[in-house]
């Protein structure tokens, strides 16, 4: 009986599974609802070059909403390279955009002088894999953050997308930018969305403002010569 349990508890497992990627590709013409509102193709451009994301506003809406969106299960530190004040960023193991789940990083708006001033009063740093620093912020910094903006947004979701789901979802890019046979990039220039394709890994999808759409475009195509 317990064999029995088992084997209907994988089953189970792998039919939910196989069932992501068909979030990506399913639904109608019918007006979304509050959660499909905030699923990833779901990019409301607004006056003035911004726009708006899982329920945030890049630019306006501060940490404190995301808390509100997403909880408050959330790692926060300064990531840089040696000899550089890098970025301060929040980091969500698993946030939920209605049915669909995967990491977030929420990319929060601070000065060079800010971030050399939490440099001095961080608590601890270690080296990640990719030989950046990662630096554990005081809790004064921390509490200060709660009401940082957010100045960017990049989502990882759990399903891995195919060029097929990709289109279906967002349409065609404006712009393609291959890194490598495996690697490379649909840029959507008016809604500010960068995403990562990869044959071999996990994909990747990035949101700014599309009034700051460069800061995206720019590293990958000096990556690219």
């Amino acid at each position: 009986m317990r064999l029995l349990k088992s084997i209907a508890l994988f089953i189970a497992i792998v039919f939910a599974l196989l069932a992501i990627p068909l979030l990506f590709i399913s639904g109608g013409e019918r007006a979304p609802t509050d959660d499909e509102a905030k699923l990833p193709w779901r990019i409301e451009t607004l006056p003035g070059g911004g726009s708006r994301v899982f329920g945030l506003t890049l630019g306006e809406s501060i940490l404190e909403d995301a808390y509100r969106q997403f909880g408050t299960d959330v790692q926060i530190a300064l990531i840089a390279a040696q000899g550089e004040s890098g970025s301060v960023e929040a980091y969500y193991d698993s946030a939920h955009v209605g049915p669909i789940t995967g990491k977030m990083i929420l990319t929060l708006e601070t000065t060079p002088a800010e971030r050399e001033a939490m440099l001095k009063r961080a608590v601890k740093a270690e080296v990640t894999e990719n030989a950046s620093r990662r630096i554990t912020l005081a809790d004064a910094d921390l509490q200060e953050l709660r009401r940082a903006r957010i100045a960017g947004i990049t989502f990882i979701p759990a399903a891995n997308l195919t060029e097929d789901v990709v289109m279906q979802r967002f349409g065609a890019p404006s712009e393609r930018i291959r890194l490598d046979a495996n690697i490379s990039h649909w840029l959507y220039a008016d809604r500010g969305l960068d995403i990562r394709i990869d044959a071999k890994g996990k994909e990747v999808l990035q949101y700014v403002a599309p009034a700051n759409f460069a800061r995206l475009r720019d590293p990958l195509l000096a990556a690219a010569r």
